[in-house]
């Protein structure tokens, strides 16, 4: 039989190797840490310069005044800040849905594709999302916007279609 001084020894070593294990895959979770960080922070800044661009874009096209291919000078207060921009713009000829947030687009998609007005309860699950009440009012906001920018109508309360803009109406990107 070991003695006690032994046994208290193999166990030392064992934590100790245990420790230093450990220590290895904190070092490679911290490695790993550190690129999911780099990563995060390359798509914030590649969202927040397509938002800025976006809605230079949008502003350039509203002025009627500024030629095709000249962008305005910029000043303090024309540089958007990314508080406030609009991220589902007005509906005009020539846009497209594509211009639309991805789930802005869906919605729109969904309206396109019913045959006959559609309320926020209908389209929730046809997102992916859960029908919770939270889940409804915001696409409840959502189809309020979408109507609000020319997107959409709202005959009846509740009950949404596809804008009524004339010829091509049936077309989602016309």
């Amino acid at each position: 039989m070991a003695s006690l001084t032994e046994e208290l020894q193999a166990r030392e070593a064992a934590a100790r190797r245990r420790v230093e294990e450990l220590q290895a895959e904190a070092a490679e979770l911290a490695i790993r840490l550190d690129k999911a960080r780099e990563d995060l922070s390359r798509l914030e800044i590649t969202r927040e310069t397509v938002t800025q661009v976006l809605a230079e874009l949008s502003a350039a096209e509203a002025e009627p005044h500024v030629a095709p291919g000249v962008v305005p000078e910029a000043n303090e207060s024309s540089v958007p800040h990314g508080v406030g921009v609009m991220m589902v713009p007005p509906w005009r000829e020539g846009l497209v849905v594509a211009v639309l947030p991805d789930v802005y687009r869906d919605i729109v998609e969904i309206v396109a594709d019913a045959p006959g007005p559609v309320q926020a309860k209908q389209i929730v699950p046809r997102i992916g999302l859960p029908t919770t009440t939270g889940k409804i009012e915001g696409t409840r906001g959502k189809l309020k916007r979408l109507v609000e920018r020319g997107w959409l109508d709202e005959d009846a309360p509740g009950q949404f279609t596809l804008a009524r803009r004339g010829p091509g109406r049936d077309h989602v990107n016309s």
